[in-house]
């Protein structure tokens, strides 16, 4: 543990995690304040803008890491060939979901797995109107956000987040798309094409695996458990992520129905 300063490196990467969760609490906090009295002054309106893509020819690349910082599920480093694919340069912004909302999103069965629609109907039972957590509406049913700095207009261009994976793979559905799987989001981020990875985490569509070699370190608890269990790997990065764990290998993982997390998603055209 002690090798190429592991153990501090660790320790690092543990506390900025531990940030992030702190901002995620104190986003908890701040959605239990009512803004009764907040007026939009600049509504956020529908719009689809993204339509840039980059294309990435099959190939066979290397991913995971190796590198002495890296946490135990990112190795070790392997070949993976990854087939043809194109995806979005940029992640989903506000506008193109709201687009999503304005269309009976929430309402179309056909764009959910059955495990989705599920936890649809179990969230929003008494949770209106259906939208992502920490979007509200004023008295003219303008939607406007809330974080710990309190209420604020949502620009449209601004990077979606307060998704879970079932809200992500719905949408990407009725945009004709679908989520990454995290390879593939790896590779296509190396070629530093990808704009905006560090804004929103990104779900991805693959749930989290070890990977061929995996061996448990520096304890059996950090990674191993979570194997067996419904997670689903987010790549890229928050507004609240710490230098020390913003890079390509980094494999975040949580459960499919968390919206806390500060996740939003990309698309991919097969």
């Amino acid at each position: 543990m002690l090798k190429d300063n592991y153990l501090q490196n660790f320790i690092i990467q543990h506390y900025d995690q531990h940030y992030e969760s702190m901002q995620m609490a104190l986003q908890q906090r701040a959605l239990q304040t009512c803004y009764a009295d907040y007026r939009v002054r600049q509504p956020l309106s529908p719009c689809l803008t993204n339509t840039d893509t980059i294309d990435i020819e099959t190939t066979e690349q290397t991913v995971g890491s190796d590198s002495p910082v890296s946490y135990d599920n990112e190795r070790p480093r392997h070949q993976q060939t990854v087939k043809r694919f194109s995806i979005a340069s940029k992640p989903v912004n506000n506008a193109e979901f709201l687009a999503f909302i304005e269309d009976n999103g929430y309402q179309n069965k056909t764009l959910w797995s059955a495990a989705g629609w599920q936890w649809l109907a179990e969230y929003f039972v008494d949770k209106k109107p259906m939208a992502p957590e920490h979007w509200r509406q004023d008295e003219s049913s303008h939607w406007y956000a809330i974080n710990h700095n309190g209420a604020f207009e949502l620009p449209p261009e601004g990077t979606l987040y307060g998704i879970n994976y079932y809200e992500a793979s719905a949408y990407a559905s009725w945009r004709g798309a679908r989520l990454p799987h995290e390879h593939e989001w790896e590779v296509a981020a190396a070629t530093r094409q990808l704009k905006h990875t560090a804004e929103a985490w990104e779900w991805c569509h693959n749930r989290f695996y070890p990977y061929p070699g995996f061996k448990a370190f520096p304890y059996a608890g950090y990674s191993e458990p979570w194997f067996e269990q419904p997670h689903f790997v987010l790549k890229g990065g928050s507004l609240h992520t710490q230098k020390s764990i913003r890079r390509r290998s980094f494999r975040n993982f949580f459960g499919p129905d968390k919206r806390h997390i500060f996740a939003g998603c990309r698309l991919v055209y097969s």
